[in-house]
């Protein structure tokens, strides 16, 4: 494998323009938010505190960039030195998804100016599980811009800080694997403390932590294989079906745990009945389940796993399935009491795809100026 460097070529292409529109769209209603208040923009109220942009931005979002994390256990703590090629790639698509989650999270404050107010120790609540996820979100911001620097001394050729940063990179290293780990568990305690108003079927005291991490890890295994997909077509790059298909089979391994632990718990409680009620929230589980069910189907074969069009089906059902989990446990099935209801306005939608739309834009940009691919030998 080639050592990484920048693609080059243009950036202000069709795609990256299309992009740049839903941008400046989601600008304008930014600055709505900003200017006349949050009723201005967002439906919430006092049932559902918080709707599309926490729940897609934070909740969904951080999975969606657990890449480096799985990644960084994968490499580091099982010594599987061939996946490095994917790492660096990985770590981009986690500093850009992490960091859009934390700007999500902000324009979501009410009083966003005193947001620095989570960092003062007089003014913290240590009984909030929003606190630890708030402190290890912006740490692990933090650590990412860290951990993906080489990349960027690389580029400038300041080759005596970069020296000096590999020395003490594993301390980097070893913060990116235990804050997600803490702060996904730790999204699985708000549900917990969300009590009966999340559904009887996501709701579990004891495994909700353990539940979604193992959902954000499949997750995370599932985004390197998409961007991985994606980036090849995009890019022209080489093929990394076999490293890929090896991610896949991981996969299949943390996706049936999470399967045995989830059922178990159903079936424990006496809530099986809860999945053929014929209602909304039994709807939801099927469909739910059925997107699991599906990469476990597929992955589970080698012959399906080296195919790179089956692979990539795999992984965008894996995601699409924790999506929707999350969708679903803080959201969709979330009952307040009566009296509320909650739907979100075009311009919550508009900031959420702008915020993607950015997030795209970014990645472009970065990949074509920094060496974080690997060139086609072909090139």
């Amino acid at each position: 494998m080639s050592k990484a460097q920048p693609l080059g070529g243009t950036i202000f292409t069709p795609f990256f323009m299309a992009m740049m529109v839903l941008f400046a769209i989601s600008v304008y209603f930014l600055g709505v938010r900003f200017t006349e208040g949050m009723g201005a923009v967002a439906n919430i109220n006092g049932g559902y505190p918080w709707g599309i942009w926490v729940v897609y931005d934070v909740v969904i979002g951080t999975a969606l960039a657990c890449g480096g994390y799985a990644l960084a256990i994968t490499i580091y703590l099982f010594n599987k030195g061939q996946y490095h090629p994917l790492m660096r790639a990985a770590l981009l698509a986690s500093l850009l998804g992490y960091a859009l989650g934390g700007i999500g999270a902000f324009i979501d404050m009410g009083r966003y100016w005193q947001f620095y107010n989570l960092l003062l120790p007089w003014h913290m609540n240590f009984n909030a599980v929003m606190l630890e996820v708030g402190l290890c979100v912006a740490t692990y911001i933090l650590v990412l811009v860290i951990e993906f620097a080489p990349a960027f001394l690389e580029r400038i050729g300041a080759t005596g800080l970069l020296k000096a940063l590999n020395k003490v990179l594993f301390l980097f290293i070893a913060l990116g694997i235990l804050l997600p780990t803490m702060h996904q568990s730790s999204l699985g305690s708000f549900l917990v403390a969300m009590g009966y108003k999340v559904a009887p079927l996501w709701q579990t005291v004891y495994f909700q932590p353990v539940l979604a991490l193992l959902t954000a890890l499949c997750m995370g295994f599932s985004i390197v294989i998409f961007e991985a997909s994606m980036s090849k077509v995009a890019f022209k790059l080489d093929d990394e079906t076999h490293l890929l298909s090896k991610l896949g089979k991981i996969i299949v391994g943390i996706l049936s745990v999470y399967l045995v632990i989830r059922f178990a718990e159903i079936l424990m409680h006496g809530k099986f009945g809860y999945i053929f009620a014929g209602d909304k929230n039994s709807l939801l589980f099927i469909m739910e389940t059925v997107l699991f069910i599906i990469p476990i189907v597929i992955l589970s074969s080698q012959e399906k796993r080296n195919n790179p069009k089956v692979l990539i089906w795999a992984a965008v059902s894996m995601l699409f399935a924790g999506s929707l989990y999350r969708f679903n446990a803080f959201l969709l099935t979330y009952d307040p009491g009566p009296g509320y209801s909650y739907f979100p306005s075009v311009s919550e939608i508009m900031v959420t795809v702008g915020i993607v739309a950015f997030e795209i834009m970014a990645y472009i940009v970065l990949v074509k100026t920094l060496p974080v691919l690997h060139k086609p030998k072909h090139a």
